[in-house]
């Protein structure tokens, strides 16, 4: 088996589980570990969740010569899904601790540098191709 055929075979498998434990945190604990996961475990399932994600499309093999984008858009979407995440838990009102507020902020801050970047980037490789 290829180098490049294991490489995405194992980013499926990290997408196909971080997408599980974003919708159904409880089911795969409970698959997993043999206990679902309440309260704020399912809070930092769904985060997990959004790391394997990330994960995943940080691995899956580039298609053209930019492929050094693609940690950029992994890290984009994992600090754009802990944004929204964790800005819905604080507004929600449930498990607000003193770092909540600070961290999906800092999460924004990073989630705005990286679109930046990552768009930029885009710009720079299409006008370069033409």
């Amino acid at each position: 088996m290829s180098s490049k055929t294991i490489l995405t075979l194992s980013a499926f498998l990290e997408l196909v589980i971080g997408l599980a434990l974003m919708v159904a945190p409880g089911f795969v604990t409970q698959l997993l570990l043999g206990t679902a996961v309440t309260g704020t475990g399912i809070a930092a399932a769904r985060v997990g969740g959004f790391a394997l994600l990330s994960l995943g499309v940080a691995c899956w093999p580039p298609q053209d010569a930019a492929g050094y984008r693609t940690p950029v858009r992994a890290l984009l979407i994992y600090n754009l899904l802990t944004t929204v995440y964790l800005s819905w838990l604080g507004f929600r009102g449930e498990w607000v601790g003193r770092a909540l507020w600070p961290t999906a902020v800092g999460h924004a801050v990073l989630t705005i540098l990286l679109a930046r970047n990552w768009l930029n980037a885009r710009i720079a490789y299409r006008l370069a191709r033409s």
